[in-house]
This record gives structure tokens, sequence and C-alpha cells, in this order.
């Protein structure tokens, strides 16, 4: 799973340990050989499936993003500026020398307060990876941020897999980190957010609808179909009404 450029057990469980943008600023510069950046195939399916539905944009902002995976993408689809948002100075260091193009801006900002200056001035928004860092209560500020922050009829994008049953075991692994990051973060301060199962659809669309956006989803095929015919994994269309 991690690269031998990848962080030490060691490094990985001082970031544990930390803040969440503590601990970001220090995993940051090894941040792209670990399993948590988002994988090239994703970022190419949302994109194929953006442009097919949607065709291309004017302005972009990826919300929490990181080292910058999907700017690439943003710049592909959009004719005009890219933004990216992120609470991590370290993280926006590594985007920039990632995309030093002219058109990319970085932004430092919390995604639960984006800032006014951001104001509806977005056609496609979009996230990745980044929603497990959000109690469900903190859900409505951040969809309330990201809908100021686009214009009329502008698109909020992001993928959300499918429940995963109890009888695999990677329900079983799952749910075992988020109770090992109930315990930690309930016995050492400052917290680290990160659930893996607190970002269920049916409460996302609530949420989503509660901002003010009318909402949709399509099949990524490209990460095959459960055995009842449902995909795998979908894109949220969150639209802002026009």
């Amino acid at each position: 799973m991690f690269t031998s450029q990848g962080p030490t057990l060691r490094e990985l469980a001082v970031q544990a340990f930390s803040s969440v943008e503590r601990g970001y600023d220090l995993l940051a510069p090894k941040f792209d050989q670990t399993p948590f950046r988002t994988p090239d195939r994703m970022l190419d399916a949302v994109e194929e499936t953006l442009a097919r539905h949607e065709g291309t944009f004017g302005a972009g902002l990826d919300v929490c993003c990181g080292t910058g995976a999907g700017l690439g993408m943003l710049r592909r689809l959009c004719r005009g500026r890219v933004t990216g948002v992120d609470l991590s100075e370290g993280m926006l260091a590594e985007a920039g020398l990632a995309h030093p193009e002219e058109r990319v801006d970085l932004v430092r900002a919390d995604a639960r307060a984006l800032p006014a200056t951001l104001g509806d001035s977005y056609d496609l928004a979009v996230s990745f990876g980044a929603f497990g860092h959000f109690l469900p209560d903190e859900r409505p500020a951040v969809f309330a941020g990201v809908h100021g922050a686009l214009r009329p009829g502008g698109v909020f994008a992001f993928p959300i897999g499918a429940p995963i049953p109890p009888s695999r075991p990677a329900w079983w692994v799952l749910s075992g980190f988020d109770a090992v990051m109930r315990v930690r973060n309930a016995v050492w301060r400052p917290p680290f957010v990160m659930y893996y199962r607190t970002f269920p659809l049916s409460g996302v669309r609530t949420d989503l609808r509660a901002a003010g956006f009318t909402v949709e989803t399509l099949p990524l095929d490209h990460f095959g179909r459960r055995p009842d015919g449902t995909p795998n994994w979908r894109l949220v269309l969150a639209r802002r009404a026009a």
C-alpha cells in the first residue's frame, strides 16, 4: 500500500496524534506516495462522466484540494480560472509545485467556512476523499459554503461509494478504523477527525437539498456493479438553482 518513498510508521503515528491541519502539514511531502491520494482511475472516471453529461465549464473550484490531484482534471474541464482550497499550508505548497500554471489559484481556508471572496463565481466545484474529515453535523456548513461559491446553475460534483455489506472484510476493517478513531478522539487532544462510514448517500442527499441544491446521481460504471445491479460508485451532481 505504501511505496518505499512514502511515510514511515513513526511519521504516520505522529500525524495520527496531531490535529488534522498539523497532521497533513507533516504528511504533505510524502502524501502522493500513500494510498490516501485519490487514484487517477477515479479522477479519469469523474472527468469522463462530467464531460459527457455536462460538457465544459467556466471556472472550477476544488474543495479540500490537498496536493492537487484533482486540479489537472479541473484545468481540462474548465475554460476559466481554477482554484484549490485547503486547510493545510503544507498540502497547498505541494499543490503549487505540481501546478505552477498561472490560472491555478490556491487558497488556504477551512471548508466549513469558505471565504466570502469566493462568492458565486464558479461553475463547477469538486471534492475528492475529504468528507471523512467532517462530522455529520458539520456537513451543512460545508455544503452551504459550496452553494454560495457557485454561480446559479453551477454544479457540485463528487464520487460516493455504495454501502459495503457486513459480509465483506472491508466492512470490518473500516468499522474497526472508525472505532479506533473515536476512542483516540475521546482520550487525546487535539482531535483528528477521519471516519470512513459517516457519509451515507441518504444523509448527504438530505443535507444537499437543505443547502439549496437539486440532486441527481450518475453511475460510474468504470467500477462495475453489485450483484443487485446497482453501481459500486456513483457521481453525485448537486446543482444550484438557475
